[in-house]
């Protein structure tokens, strides 16, 4: 299949999801994954309509997105470290899902010339080779947000160990929404976005709660 029938399929896919769980489809935004796909698949993308994608390590990014067209949005989804916290704030992505830590926040506003919208990656399931804070950590992270000039904290996101039953993914989403809302009520701070969901489980993602789901391989196929 095509990447503009794959996308098809997904869009299907994400509205029967949101009928089930009630929800309205405009509450999900489908973000791309082009990782290590050239930017001829992401033009082929964006010729049937995609808008969103997202990229996981800066360099791959930097040399990719001047070569689509502009009106295309980019968000960094992957782990970032903050010695590239300069790179990631120049102006390449409208938002950046993998905020872990006060170092690396304090480094993004630090470099951050315009509004930064920003996710608290938290690591629900304690997996350790997850990055992400502890859920007991997220608080404190949002404070600090709160504190910055630039970065602005827009919500959580959250990477489950995979599994091949999409089901048993569903507690750790459950978990995230849970975390966000107590963190609404402690923090004082609206958090509307939870960025959660792959290709192998958005659909369980979104019966609890994602704003935002990440497909890549459903969409541009294995790599």
């Amino acid at each position: 299949m095509s990447i503009a029938e794959n996308l098809k399929t997904i869009e299907e896919r994400i509205c029967v999801a949101c009928e089930k769980s009630e929800r309205n489809r405009n509450e999900v935004k489908l973000i791309a994954v082009s990782k290590r796909n050239p930017f001829e698949a992401v033009l082929e993308a964006a010729e049937a309509g995609q808008i969103l994608f997202g990229e996981n390590r800066i360099q791959e990014a930097q040399t990719k997105i001047p070569l689509c067209p502009p009106h295309l949005h980019w968000h960094l989804i992957g782990h970032l470290q903050s010695n590239k916290a300069r790179i990631a704030a120049a102006g390449l992505f409208r938002m950046i899902h993998s905020v872990d830590s006060e170092k690396l926040l304090l480094a993004l506003d630090e470099h951050a010339a315009t509004p930064l919208p920003i996710l608290i990656q938290v690591n629900v399931s304690g997996e350790g080779s997850k990055s992400g804070c502890a859920p007991d950590e997220a608080a404190v992270l949002i404070e600090a947000a709160n504190n910055c000039s630039q970065v602005e904290v827009h919500g959580l996101m959250t990477i489950p160990p995979f599994t091949p039953d999409p089901e048993k993914a569903r507690a750790h989403f459950s978990s995230l929404r849970k975390l966000r809302d107590e963190l609404q009520k402690t923090t004082g701070t609206t958090l509307p976005e939870l960025s959660m969901g792959m290709s192998n489980d958005f659909e369980i993602a979104i019966e609890e709660g994602a704003t935002f789901v990440r497909v890549g391989t459903d969409i541009f196929g294995k790599r």
